[in-house]
This record gives structure tokens, sequence and C-alpha cells, in this order.
């Protein structure tokens, strides 16, 4: 039987980019990762390096939890560079190639990552873990995955903490979490 799939957005969960920029929360890291060639920040010609704080105890934590990871992040392929999945002690993962849905705002108000994960997991159970999800999003993955799906909510401002990483193993542990889909 499958392990379940854990898909992992980077900036919210892993990176609490919403905390007080002064207050580097405790345990984090912070990671200067350049901005590609071509982007733009504003008005101003330069090209500050991004700002990433990562928590290293974190990727053990996610590792031990018995799901198969997946990067479902804006990053991509890009997660999997030295400045994400090396501090966190991941192997490369696969990630979700969101293609053409790629900040595409949806007239049903699902989030665009929502459909695209559907699709990946391919009736898998799956857990995902994000700052940015709604009621429209379960509702959604509820009509159209053949599977089990845990829409779990993380606080941009304080990132994945110790009572994320319960909810993420119960779900994990729960008799039918790698059960084929039928």
């Amino acid at each position: 039987m499958s392990r379940p799939l854990l898909f992992l957005d980077v900036d919210g969960p892993l990176n609490p980019y919403a905390a007080q920029p002064e207050r580097r929360p405790d345990g984090y890291t912070t990671l200067r990762v350049p901005r590609p060639a071509g982007t733009s920040e504003g008005l101003s010609p330069r090209r500050r390096p991004l700002r990433v704080w990562l928590n290293p105890e974190h990727g053990p934590a996610l590792l031990g939890l018995g799901y198969e990871l997946c990067w479902a992040t804006t990053w991509m392929a890009d997660a999997n560079q030295p400045w994400i999945a090396p501090v966190l002690g991941f192997p490369e993962l696969p990630y979700v190639d969101f293609g053409d849905a790629l900040f595409q705002e949806r007239p049903d108000g699902v989030h665009w990552k929502t459909g695209p994960l559907v699709d990946f997991a391919d009736g898998r159970t799956f857990a995902w873990v994000d700052d940015e999800q709604s009621g429209l999003d379960q509702e959604y993955v509820t009509a159209h995955h053949r599977g089990r799906g845990l829409l779990h909510h993380v606080d941009p401002r304080i990132g994945l903490r110790d009572n994320d990483f319960r909810t993420l193993a119960d779900f994990a542990r729960s008799p039918d979490a790698s059960r084929a889909a039928g």
C-alpha cells in the first residue's frame, strides 16, 4: 500500500513570511535567495535577494510523519534548490507543475492550486499544508477527489507548530490513510 501524499507549500507553512520582519521566529535560519534575472521588485531596478526563514528541525519532523512528500508551491522545482530542500534535510522531492494554472484566479473562488493537486493525487489520500485554502477548496476536494483529503491551514505569521505536526501525524495514521482509492 502506498503512503498518503503530503503536499507542502513553502511560503507560509515552512517560511513564515508574514512574521514581523525584524523578529525572526525562534529556531529559524535566515536565507537570502537570489531573484532570477528578469524579475522586478516594484519600480526598483535593483534585485534584492528574497528573505526566507526556514526551521531545519521541520525537515526531519515532516519526513517522519509517514507521508510521501511533494512540493505544492509556486517555487515548484526551485524548492529543491540549495536554499530550501537541503536546508530542511530533504532529498529532491517531486513537485506539482502548475503550468497554466499558476496564479490564475478561478471564477468559482476555488484556489488555483486545488484542481492541479487533486489531479496530481489521482485518488490517493493526501494532506495539503498551505496558508491560502478556504472552505471552497474543501468542497472542491470533496466533490472531485476519490480519496481522502485533509486541507490543513497554517498561519503565515507563525509557520508550522507542534499542533500542526500532531494533526498531520494523526491523519497519516488513520486506518484508511493508505487505503487505495476505489
